[in-house]
């Protein structure tokens, strides 16, 4: 099988939707079908450097965004190459202008479009305009046009379910949790190193935050309550790995709490230590409550770390054992369970039943993610024909696009 994979954000760019995309890809080479890449340009990819099967069209920064990038051309182009490749089916994995160019190439080439949905817009708004220009109401009204034809729709979670049964979208939906490789060889261990470069001797206990370090992941909440624990763990440290927007607030957070000796921020790191940075952690502390999924929950857990997080209907499915992790109501209600894993350290002591995250690392490996996508391409491509009704999914596409275009809040600056 020939297949097109349209997103507005793909590698070097650093998110869990660059993740999923990366393993869902390498899941299908695996089993033997050949995975196209349709994207963005992307001014920190030298324009000498060869990616094999990979497409970039030209691109400008989303405003107040600016490392996610919006093509403005080549959809010609990607038709006349999607029939070179003679792709058999597409999967948009952005509402914007790759999937458009998607969903527009899946009209041409007559073939099935799938989606996955990845983000819960409402929880992100801000980043454009502060809000002003696309309010939450409008993003039903967004979601629910772009997938209208839709051969059909994936949710990583039951949480995206929810919410796209809110936004009343009709393409019929699936939910097929993202995966992630639970098997790692020895040498992926480099916790030992990364204590020893970071001066953490081998029994300090540490609170790991690994992602994007954006507002909405309310880790200045986690600082305010590790700077509670640290008066009855005062020997623990916290480590936040990764960089974005929030970073020099987050900075002044922690000098206006006086821990500025406990917290190390790293940065941006290699994708290559960051199984390391689990392992080193004795538990993953989040105070998000706009994560419809959390790759970096289940990364944690396939590390044996427990995570503490805010309830979530997502979660819920997942951390279902106290080896696994806890969760909590509210952000105060997380101190508990903070301080219950960081003593455990210090007293070796293994809480919960490790059988229950067995059965759940099953469930995210990697493998089954693919394999369930591969079941749902095939159920796309058995009733493609019989559902497609090409005058209306033309029709939609044209409204979504005039729509979304009357009040585009892009920069105009193409570097």
């Amino acid at each position: 099988m020939n297949i097109g994979l349209f997103t507005d954000t793909y590698a070097p760019q650093v998110s869990g939707v660059v993740s999923s995309i990366q393993t869902l890809r390498q899941q299908l080479i695996d089993h033997g079908h050949r995975v196209y890449i349709f994207t963005s340009t992307d001014p920190n990819v030298p324009k000498e450097v060869l990616e094999p099967d990979v497409y970039r069209f030209p691109s400008f920064p989303f405003i107040g965004f600016k490392d996610r990038r919006l093509s403005y051309r080549g959809a010609i182009q990607a038709i006349q190459l999607a029939k070179k490749l003679e792709l058999d089916i597409v999967h948009t994995q952005t509402e914007f202008s790759l999937g458009l160019m998607g969903k527009l190439v899946a009209r041409q080439l007559k073939i099935p479009v799938v989606h996955t949905f990845h983000t819960n817009y409402e929880d992100y708004l801000h980043y454009v305009a502060n809000g002003k220009i696309i309010r939450p109401a409008s993003v039903a009204v967004i979601a629910r046009s772009y997938m209208a034809g839709m051969t059909g729709v994936i949710a990583p979670s039951k949480q995206t379910f929810d919410t796209l049964t809110k936004y009343k979208v009709s393409a019929p939906i699936e939910i097929i949790p993202t995966g992630v490789s639970v098997k790692h060889a020895k040498q992926d261990d480099t916790s030992t190193y990364l204590r020893e470069k970071l001066g953490l001797a081998s029994q300090t206990p540490v609170v790991l935050s690994l992602g994007r370090v954006a507002f909405e992941k309310n880790i200045d909440t986690a600082l305010t309550i590790f700077a509670e624990v640290l008066e009855q763990v005062p020997e623990a440290m916290f480590v936040i790995v990764g960089d974005g927007p929030a970073m020099s607030a987050l900075k002044d957070h922690v000098r206006s709490l006086e821990i500025a000796d406990h917290v190390i921020f790293t940065g941006e790191v290699d994708h290559k230590e960051v199984y390391g940075y689990y392992k080193l952690a004795d538990v993953f502390l989040s105070a998000s409550v706009s994560e419809t999924q959390g790759l970096t929950f289940i990364e944690a857990m396939t590390a044996d770390t427990p995570v503490v997080a805010i309830r979530s209907p997502y979660l819920e499915t997942v951390v279902l054992d106290k080896n696994i992790g806890s969760l909590a109501d509210d952000s105060y209600d997380l101190m508990a369970p903070l301080i219950m894993y960081l003593n455990a350290k210090k007293q070796q002591q293994v809480i919960g039943n490790p059988a229950v995250r067995q059965k759940v690392l099953h469930d995210i490996d990697e493998v089954t993610f693919g394999q369930r996508v591969l079941d749902f391409y095939s159920e796309a491509l058995v009733v493609y024909h019989e559902e497609e009704d090409m005058e209306e999914a033309d029709s939609n596409d044209f409204e979504y696009a005039k729509s979304f275009l009357s009040r585009t809040p892009f920069h105009k600056n193409n570097k």
